[in-house]
């Protein structure tokens, strides 16, 4: 039902019977004068709605610059901690490579260890073999005394 029909049902009716000579009702000016003091009070509260919604507005920007400058100040802390941060993060890795290095470094120095002690036994018998086959060239035996 429309706010047409609705006012309809209270428009003024005549009495029954003959109808009274007389000047016709202004229903335009009735139904203006009776909707002028509704409508009123809602232009008033379409005001109250746009000073809401201005201050809405301005308080969500202000949010956005702050929400903006507390970001980049978290960015900015983030980069000066980044080195910080990529060093505890590779400090694992560093120590087991250390490590690492290390065991390689000790079983080199065995396996070294262990020429050497090969190279003092053997360089005796490496020795004589080489006098011999020197002595055994011709020209390289000598003349007792």
């Amino acid at each position: 039902m429309s706010l047409r029909d609705f006012l309809e049902r209270f428009r003024p009716a005549g009495t029954p019977g003959e109808s009274a000579i007389g000047v016709p009702a202004d229903r335009t000016a009735e139904r203006a004068a009776e909707l002028e003091p509704a409508l009123a009070r809602l232009a008033d509260v379409q005001q109250e709605a746009a000073r809401i919604r201005a201050a809405a507005e301005r308080e969500a920007e202000a949010l956005r610059h702050h929400a903006g400058r507390e970001a980049a100040r978290i960015v900015e802390t983030a980069r000066e901690r980044a080195p910080e941060v990529r060093r505890q993060a590779a400090e694992p890795l560093l120590r087991e490579a250390r490590q690492q290095a290390d065991a390689l470094r000790a079983a080199g120095d065995r396996a070294a260890s262990a020429i050497r002690e090969r190279a003092v036994e053997r360089v005796p018998h490496l020795v004589d073999l080489a006098v011999a086959e020197v002595l055994r060239l011709p020209g390289g035996e000598r003349e007792g005394p």
